[in-house]
């Protein structure tokens, strides 16, 4: 089968094709800058060559019709024909209390996803919107969701409720939802595959460290509990984004500064984080540089951004009572090593012996990064996310043909 997985962000879309017969992904690309005058796809022919070709892409919509286009390209695609396509696998950012799991996309899932846009404003309706293109061009081809929030939904609800008054939880939805449940699941499973062990019984912390980050206490399979929250604001520390913060001190900015809703949502979202504190850069690569340069904004952005993801850590070795496994994935955790090395240190207490010299080795592939006697198995597991959203619905479509 062939697999076409769309993943539409607030002003961006990535794409990639899969032949799910060899997993081998026949097609990738990203446009970037959805709406502003220097919009372009970014594309990889099946040689590894980058191609870069600038459009005018005011709205998603087009940005699909364009990918589909390129697809069949005579000199670029990798499809004769888009009826070559068996199914479109979309990555579906929140959907709420409704979805626990991956679905076919009907118009009774389509209007209950609509239904949780107040959830994610920015996202929803830019997958809607992938959607729809699809469908106006494709409309006889199978397409299935694949919800961020879906493996976050094991979580019990002393782990999700928010202690504020409860019927605004019941009137609103408002709770702790988590994100990156993509990656998080397909993590979590490959890293059992790859130790060669059941996830029965294991106590799994895996840390998605990046630009967006997070992290998830997995138990026996499930998520119990993560790092993000209603929104992916909370939790740790990320490129923009601040984290945790205390909602007094959200209040008091506000007050300060004369800001609206939109405003402070601005200031904490995509002015905070590591962009924050250092006041240069929201990119890990060019925080370490500063930081061996001795700028010292650098140096603290860099000590907060690890502290957080160790407290992280432990805390939800406490919540399951201990952990047999640590795993790093996401564009940091998969390739910075300092990140690693310092998120760790300091737990040797709860069994963490970390193996410098392995770690120091280790960028963007498997591999286990702590020492043969440690208690607990620390590894790096790259994350895939499409090749799961494209597994999801081949497993979907397969069962609505039979």
């Amino acid at each position: 089968m062939k697999i076409l997985v769309l993943n539409c962000g607030s002003s961006s879309i990535k794409y990639q094709l899969f032949n799910m017969v060899t997993k081998e992904v026949l097609a990738m690309g990203l446009i970037e800058k959805i709406g502003l005058k220097d919009s372009f796809l970014k594309l990889t022919l099946p040689n590894g060559e980058k191609k870069i070709i600038s459009k005018d892409i005011p709205e998603h919509t087009v940005g699909v019709e364009f990918i589909l286009q390129m697809l069949v390209d005579k000199e670029v695609g990798a499809l004769k024909d888009l009826h070559e396509l068996d199914a479109v696998g979309h990555r579906m950012v929140h959907g709420g209390e409704r979805f626990s799991e991956s679905a076919l996309l009907t118009k009774e899932v389509l209007d209950a996803f609509a239904a949780c846009n107040d959830l994610a404003p920015l996202h929803n309706p830019a997958n809607m919107k992938g959607i729809n293109a699809v469908t106006s061009i494709l409309p006889e081809i199978p397409q299935v969701g694949v919800f961020d929030t879906a493996f976050h939904q094991t979580m019990p609800q002393y782990a999700y409720q928010y202690a504020i008054p409860y019927d605004l939880y019941e009137r609103y939805a408002v709770r702790r939802y988590g994100f990156h449940g993509t990656s998080h699941r397909f993590v979590a499973k490959r890293v059992c595959d790859f130790l060669d062990i059941n996830p029965e019984g294991k106590r799994i912390i895996t840390c998605h460290i990046g630009n967006g980050a997070s992290i998830a206490a997995i138990k026996d399979g499930k998520s119990i509990d993560t790092s993000m929250g209603m929104t992916p604001l909370e939790g740790l520390m990320m490129g923009t984004r601040s984290g945790d913060i205390d909602a007094g001190a959200v209040s008091y900015i506000m007050d300060k500064e004369g800001l609206t809703c939109k405003g402070i949502s601005n200031l904490l979202n995509s002015k905070s984080g590591l962009l924050g504190i250092s006041g240069k850069t929201s990119d890990m690569r060019e925080i370490c540089a500063l930081a061996e340069e001795g700028d010292e904004r650098a140096i603290l952005a860099f000590t907060m951004y690890k502290y957080r993801i160790r407290k992280y850590i432990g805390s939800y070795a406490a919540a399951m009572g201990g952990v047999d496994i640590i795993l790093f994935t996401g564009g940091v955790g998969e390739n910075q090593i300092d990140c690693r090395r310092d998120a760790c240190k300091g737990l040797e207490f709860m069994g963490v012996k970390l193996d410098e010299e392995l770690n120091s080795k280790v960028r963007g592939k498997e591999a286990i990064i702590s020492t043969d006697d440690s208690p607990v198995t620390v590894c790096v597991i790259p994350t895939n996310e499409e090749l799961l959203i494209a597994q999801d619905t081949v497993d979907i479509v397969s069962k609505v043909v039979d």
